[in-house]
Parts: C-alpha cells; structure tokens; sequence
C-alpha cells in the first residue's frame, strides 16, 4: 500500500488532542461539564480565551488553594530511587530508542528491524516493570490518572506496531520490481554506451515510501529527466552512477533496506535455522494480499504517530509526577498542554523540512518534483503553506463558537469580544492564505482585464499572461497570524509578574519565528531554489527552535506550573533557560536521527548496487 506521509500530519494533530483531551476525561472529580468550568474559559482559562488559555487569570481561590494543597508523587520521601529509574528508562526508550526504530522501519533493514523493535519494546517493558512496582509500595495520590492508562495502551500499540512492521519487512517482495527495472535500465544502459541519450520514460520511478528519504546527494529519487543531459554531458562515469541510483532507487520502493549478506546468512547474523523458521511462519502472508496491505497501512499510520504517543505520555506523566491539573484545573492545564503540544509539533516539522523530509511534495524549500518522478498522488498535495493556512483556518473556526460557551444566555462582556477576535483573526488570516495558495484564484485575478480587451491573439507581447515568477510559495499569511498572536501574547496582562513574564517569552518567541519566516521568503525570492535537493535556508533553523521552545515554554505556562514555581521561589528565567537548552538537545538529535535514517538508506543502495545482475553485470563491464 503507498505511504502518503502528508495524511499523518493531519492525524498526528487530531491523535495529540485527542488523547490530550483523555487527560481531563480521566481527571474529573465529580461535577463536570459546564457546572465546573464556571468562570472559566471555553479553553481552560479563567476568563476564555482560545488561543492562549490561561491569558487572565483570577486570583487564588479557597478552591484553588485546597487543590494546590493535595497530595503529589513529588512530596514521596520513600522509594524516590524506582521512580527516578523509572522516568530514566521511559526517556531512554521514548526519546533514544524509540525515533531510532522508527527510522529503521522507515529504512526497511531486515538487519535491524527485530533488534531495534525489540530494544524498545524491553526498555518500555522495564519502564512499565519499574512504575508497577512503585505503585504497589506507594500510597495513589493520584486516582483514576489518565497516565496509567494511556501507557498501557501505548505500550499495547507499540507491540502491535513491532509485529505489524517486522511481518510487513518481511513479507514484501522484491523480484517483480527487481525484473521489471533491471530489463528497463539495461536497455537504457546498452543505449548510453552505444552513444544514444537514455529514453526519458525510464525514469518514470516513484520516489521513497518515506517522504524524508531521497534527500541526500547520493540518492535516486532527485535524479529526474530534466537533469539528465548534465549527468551524460559532465563526466563518463556519471552515467555508470545513474544507473546504481535508478536501479536502487526502484529496488528502495520494494524493500529499501534489504541487505545482499541477509540473504545468504539469513537476518539473524548467520543463524540459517532460524531464518527457515521465521520464514516459513510468514509465508502464509502472500505479498499483494490484501490481508498484507491492511497491515501495512496500519504499520504506517502507528509508524508516524507512535512519537506523538510518546510526546503525550511524557506530558501526562509530568503532570501525574507533580500532581497538577487537578479537579477545575484540569481545564487550564488542558488548553496549555494541547495548544502548546501543537506549537511544538509544528517546530519539529519546521525543522523537518529544512532537514529535506517532504522533498517530494516540494515542501524542503526545494522545486517540486513533477508526477512523473514522485507519481500522481504526491504531485498533488498542496504546498507546505496551504495546509498551515487550513490548519489556522480549521482552528479558528472551531473555536469562534466556544468562546461564549461558559456564560451561554448572558451578556456577552468585553472580555469575550477580545477573544473571540483572536479566533475570527484565525479563522481570516487562514482563509486569507488558502485563497493566495489557490491557483484558480490567481488565474481569476488576470480575467478581469484579460476577457474584455485581450485580442485574439494571445502571445502579443504584453498581453500575454505572466507565470509565477517564484517556484517556491511565498505565502506570508501564517507568518502574520502567529507573529500577531505572539505580540498579542507577550502583552498580555496577568495576574502574577512570574506568570506575565512566562507567557512574554512564548509570545516573544512566536513574533521570533514569523521573523525568521519572512527572512527566509526573502532568501527565496532573491536567489530561488532550482533543485529538487534541499535548499536549507539557515533562517528555518530559527524557525524551528522559537517554535519548539515556545511551545514547550507555552505549555510551562499553565496556572499550577506557575503556582509551583512560586513555591519553590523559581522564576520566568528559570523556566526560559531549562526549555532552551533542552530544545537544542532535541534538535541536534533529530538532525543525529534523520542521518541515521539516510545512512541506512545509502548502505542499503550500496549494497543492492553491488548485487549480481544484469544491470550491474553489464555496467562493471563497461566500466572496466
């Protein structure tokens, strides 16, 4: 079944509020529904607020100092050592482990598919070992949390996402495609070395599964017709080169990280007797059927969403951990964690694309490949700024109607028009960058003069119709609402100085990242991208980093953090410097994660390149 990563950015969006949302399900003490969020926002907030959540905040309440005043897992003197071991497995096997599977099932290496899974699935295992054990010796001084019951479906999710990924390794096969290219580039190849130019139809290869893969200089999946006179023209060898590229390429959409060596010693290192074993299990999955294809869309969907289960967990058991979100509280810390959670997200996203994931939906700041080289299906997915307009549309229009929801019937007050005119700016300002991502709107925009007055003929000089000067999108739309809600923000009264100054940092790093944005529209318009390769603008680095700190420094930002920090005697600065140094940590080990991905993927080109075949027969042969 093809893979079609842009889907999953929709659904890695829905499953964080989603399962966020499970948090205040799970954390209710009686009441609930409109009773208890009475004088609370649509979002959370005391005062509402959809874009921010706890933007007014009203002084401490009897209620508020009562909860504040309950038991917390962070005040237990005994047995601190198993839940310290506890947390440091879970982030060995979320933040580690975890994103280094995911890229080996990306990366389809049968060489290390089942050690990878199974590092994971045992360091989970003795996290959940370690939790069960510290319950049983611990008083619950968190009832009915939604952490525990999220991991245990998570982790339930991780052993099915490790059966259903190593059955779909091991089940695809590789010999219809491997005929098919290899009589293909043959004929090309015999072609080239009797002095013909290649037939452009063999290049009509889809690229990756993976929508990062492809993006290194060694990979086939940027090699395209347009290019293909530079290869013949610059250096005889490059043509020997172009058909290891377009032979692994096509190999790489069947099984990319096969190994030649697993072959003869089977995929555990040489035990043969095993290899028959497990093989002879799987053969009853036929590749094609239809029981395999159901597999493998389910083995995708987890694949590009189990980090955002192992985001949401480590959220929830922060707040577990440190007792928080309690009773009507639940609501404030809700609206953080799910709006600061998709800020952070998209910061990760951000930082993909410069990295040159979605190189073939020409979301890399690159040229966008035509559907001839990546197929059909990805040639028409919109660009990277129509869905981050739909994105702001979509939450706009969600939350114009929530605004008034607490105080249904009443007079609406000043308060609530100041809200819900965040939420209308959403709702235009994405509405606005759909319709400048819209090419029937563009060519509509030229009709007005066009119809009327344009002579019969059409290719009189001015009269004819001016293409797009730019090759990349330079939509400012999203830049504009995000920078406007950081100002928004940052300015924004509060009631504590330690809780204004950490919502001033967030809006401060939003406005900092729309900079950024516009810094890199300027790149783009000066000196345009013209490769399929990833242009990386070193402006998206900043990007990416305000977005991801400012959503982490969002979600920090909720009324019992703030409250916490007070306790302790910690101020806005402390929470500032600990999100920026844990932010370059991430960030560096994403770019550690994404290379490793993309060494897997060139060794397995390598070696498929090094296979005995007609192809490379042919090649070394003219080659020597």
């Amino acid at each position: 079944m093809g893979n079609k990563p842009h889907t999953f950015l929709f659904t890695a969006a829905a499953l964080l509020l989603s399962l966020t949302a499970l948090v205040g399900a799970q954390h209710q003490h009686g009441g609930g529904g409109l009773a208890e969020m009475e004088g609370m926002g649509a979002d959370g907030s005391d005062h509402g607020g959809a874009t921010g959540g706890a933007h007014h905040m009203k002084p401490p309440t009897s209620e508020d100092a009562r909860l504040w005043g309950l038991p917390s897992y962070w005040e237990l003197t005994e047995h601190v050592g198993l839940m310290r071991a506890h947390i440091t497995v879970m982030i060995i096997a979320w933040v580690i482990i975890l994103p280094l599977t995911v890229m080996v099932s990306i990366a389809r290496s049968k060489r290390l598919i089942i050690p990878a899974h199974l590092a994971f699935l045992i360091a989970n295992g003795l996290g959940v070992y370690l939790s069960v054990i510290y319950d049983a010796k611990t008083p619950d001084r968190y009832p009915s949390n939604a952490h525990h019951k999220m991991g245990w479906i998570f982790t339930w999710l991780g052993v099915a996402w490790a059966s259903m990924s190593i059955l779909r390794t091991f089940t695809t096969t590789k010999h219809d495609g491997y005929q098919r290219i290899s009589n293909e580039a043959l004929a090309e190849h015999q072609q080239m070395t009797a002095g013909a130019q290649p037939i452009s139809g063999f290049h009509n290869y889809r690229w990756s599964r993976d929508s990062g893969q492809g993006t290194e200089p060694n990979t086939a999946s940027l090699t395209s017709n347009s290019r293909t006179n530079s290869w013949n023209s610059s250096n005889g060898n490059l043509p020997f080169r172009k058909h290891y590229r377009d032979f692994s390429e096509a190999e790489n959409e069947e099984d990319v990280g096969a190994d030649s060596d697993d072959e003869k010693r089977g995929f555990l290192r040489g035990s043969t007797a095993a290899d028959r074993f497990v093989m002879s299990k799987l053969s009853r999955f036929s590749p094609g059927s239809r029981a395999v294809a159901v597999m493998s869309f389910f083995a995708i969907l987890l694949e590009r969403c189990i980090l955002v289960f192992g985001f949401v967990e480590i959220a929830t058991g922060w707040v577990t951990y440190a007792g928080t979100a309690k009773g009507h509280h639940v609501f404030n810390t809700l609206a953080h964690l799910i709006k600061g959670g998709i800020f952070f997200v998209y910061g990760f996203l951000t930082f993909g694309r410069w990295l040159g994931c979605f190189a073939d939906f020409g979301w890399a700041w690159n040229v966008k490949p035509p559907a001839e080289t990546v197929g059909k299906a990805k040639s028409r997915v919109p660009s990277a700024e129509f869905v981050e307009s739909f994105v702001i549309f979509l939450y706009g229009a969600s939350n114009v109607f929530l605004e008034h929801l607490t105080a249904w019937g009443e007079e609406w007050s000043a308060m609530d028009l100041e809200h819900i005119s965040i939420t209308v700016m959403f709702f235009g300002g994405g509405l606005l960058g759909m319709l400048i991502e819209s090419r029937v709107i563009r060519r509509l925009m030229n009709s007005a003069l066009a119809s009327p007055f344009q002579p019969q003929s059409r290719h009189l000089g001015p009269w004819e119709e001016p293409k797009q000067t730019t090759i990349h999108s330079m939509n400012p739309m999203p830049a504009v609402v995000i920078f406007l809600l950081g100002v928004m923000m940052s300015s924004h009264t509060q009631h504590t100085p330690v809780s204004a100054a950490i919502h001033k940092h967030w809006g401060l790093l939003f406005a900092g990242f729309s900079l950024s944005r516009v810094f890199t529209y300027i790149v783009m318009y000066l000196k345009p991208p013209g490769s399929y390769f990833p242009s990386r603008p070193p402006t998206e680095i900043i990007s990416a980093f305000c977005l991801v700190s400012g959503g982490l420094i969002f979600m920090a930002s909720n009324s019992d953090t703030v409250h916490s920090l007070e306790n302790q005697d910690l101020d806005a600065m402390f929470v500032f410097t600990v999100v920026m140094g844990l932010t370059g940590l991430l960030l560096a080990w994403s770019v550690a994660v994404v290379a490793f991905k993309n060494w897997l993927c060139k060794r397995a080109h390598v070696k498929l390149a090094n296979e005995p075949g007609p192809v490379q027969n042919s090649i070394r042969q003219s080659a020597a």
